[in-house]
C-alpha cells in the first residue's frame, strides 16, 4: 500500500485534548477503511502565516499512513466537512523516516545544512581586510566618509 503523511489544522479554541480527539478520529477513520496510522503527533497551537476563518493560530496534529487511496479520500472528505478541521494536507511519500519528525526536534538537534556556521564565515570576512581590492591597508586607514 502506499504511504502517507497528513498535516491537519484545527480550530484555535480547541482544548488540547479536543485537538488530540481529532487525531485519534481520523486514525478511525483510516484503520476503518483499511489502512494503519504508523505514527502521530501533535505539534501544538502555533501562528499561522495569515489568517484562516479569522483564526490567526491554530491546532498543528501530524499522522504518518500505509493506507489505499480509498481510504486517503475518505478521511479527507471527512475533514473537510469537518466543523473544527481549518486545513488538511496529504502527501505521498516513498517512505517513512524513523524517529520525530523535523517540527518536533529540537533546534539544537537539526542539521543546519549548507549554511555552515555563520559566525565562522563572518568572523572570516572582517580579519580579511581589504583582500579582495588588492591592497594592504586596514580598515582604519580609509578617509572618513563625508556623509556620516
Amino acid at each position: 500500500m502506499p504511504l502517507y503523511e497528513h498535516v491537519l489544522i484545527a480550530r484555535q479554541d480547541l482544548s488540547n485534548a479536543q485537538a488530540e480527539g481529532l487525531i485519534e478520529h481520523f486514525s478511525t477513520v483510516l484503520a476503518d477503511n483499511g489502512g494503519t496510522v504508523k505514527d502521530s503527533e501533535y505539534w501544538g497551537v502555533r501562528t499561522l502565516a495569515y489568517k484562516i476563518n479569522k483564526n490567526r493560530k491554530g491546532h498543528y496534529a501530524f499522522l504518518r499512513s500505509d493506507a489505499p487511496s480509498a481510504a486517503v479520500q475518505e478521511m479527507e472528505r471527512l475533514a473537510r466537512l469537518h466543523d473544527d478541521v481549518m486545513r488538511v494536507l496529504t502527501i505521498r511519500v516513498d517512505e517513512h523516516k524513523d524517529g520525530p519528525s523535523v517540527q518536533m526536534q529540537r533546534r539544537d538537534d537539526r542539521d543546519r545544512g549548507d549554511r555552515g556556521d555563520r559566525r565562522d564565515s563572518r568572523g572570516d570576512r572582517d580579519r580579511g581586510g581589504d583582500r579582495d581590492r588588492g591592497g594592504d591597508r586596514d580598515r582604519d586607514d580609509r578617509a572618513p566618509r563625508s556623509d556620516r
